[in-house]
């Protein structure tokens, strides 16, 4: 009778009740660590993947290529500097002329700009201050994305150039004075530099201090005017040099 008693309308026993009571806290538990922890990855995951658009946004993807040329170097190609924060990367920060913003987009708003970039997956801001780095703090363990091994490597680059006529001659101590070169590249706040350097006897000459991007450089023969006009591509921590040829003998 009293084992009668113990069982439930449906034949169970309170114990085998508990028992499974407690099986199923302990499936349920497991799932939903479980859904917690594959939640977790998946916003890491897509918070990793936006810092690496707001890092092509800002040095450019080295992915798009047209004829082997790299053709995207973001705002650091544009502006030659970096941005003084992520709004710099949808709004032109004072009327740059050579800002060509924006530089993230989404596709469904209406003038193509994205404000949403700016937070990481669990809606906290990205910690950006112009710097070297792009941070999200938002899991509690900070992940970080670095533009370049150093600031140096986006902005203070060199380009060589050695200049010849059509006989492969350098100009030597006669015509070193004629044979100019011209470099233009962005300032850093919204215009463009040139600057001019003659070569030596031989033929050689750098630029220093140069950001990332494409830019133009000429040679010019004073005497006749002769000019000849180049695009160069200078990238993250790359020396660029460059041979110029004239098409004639001129010295």
């Amino acid at each position: 009778m009293r084992r009668d008693k113990l069982k439930t309308a449906f034949g169970y026993s309170v114990f085998e009740l508990v028992v499974v009571i407690v099986i199923i806290a302990i499936i349920s538990t497991v799932a939903l660590k479980s859904l917690r922890n594959t939640t977790e990855q998946a916003r890491t995951e897509r918070t990793k993947q936006e810092l690496d658009q707001i890092a092509f946004a800002i040095t450019g993807n080295p992915q798009m290529v047209s004829g082997g040329v790299r053709t995207d170097y973001g705002y650091v190609g544009d502006i030659g500097a970096l941005p003084g924060s992520l709004d710099n990367l949808v709004s032109n920060p004072g009327g740059y002329a050579t800002w060509d913003g924006p530089y993230i987009r989404d596709d469904f708003s209406a003038d193509g700009s994205d404000t949403r970039f700016k937070a990481d997956a669990w809606g906290k801001p990205y910690v950006y201050s112009g710097g070297n780095s792009i941070a999200s703090v938002g899991s509690g363990i900070t992940i970080t994305r670095l533009l370049a091994g150093d600031t140096d490597d986006l902005l203070v680059n060199t380009v060589s150039v050695v200049i010849t006529d059509l006989d492969g001659s350098p100009p030597g101590s006669a015509y070193r004075d004629s044979a100019k070169c011209l470099l233009t590249y962005p300032d850093g706040v919204g215009g463009l530099a040139t600057r001019e350097l003659f070569p030596r006897s031989d033929g050689f000459l750098r630029f220093d201090s140069i950001p990332i991007g494409l830019h133009a450089l000429s040679a010019v023969f004073l005497t006749t005017s002769d000019t000849l006009v180049r695009p160069i591509n200078v990238d993250v921590d790359r020396h660029c040099h460059v041979d110029i040829q004239h098409f004639a003998d001129i010295w």
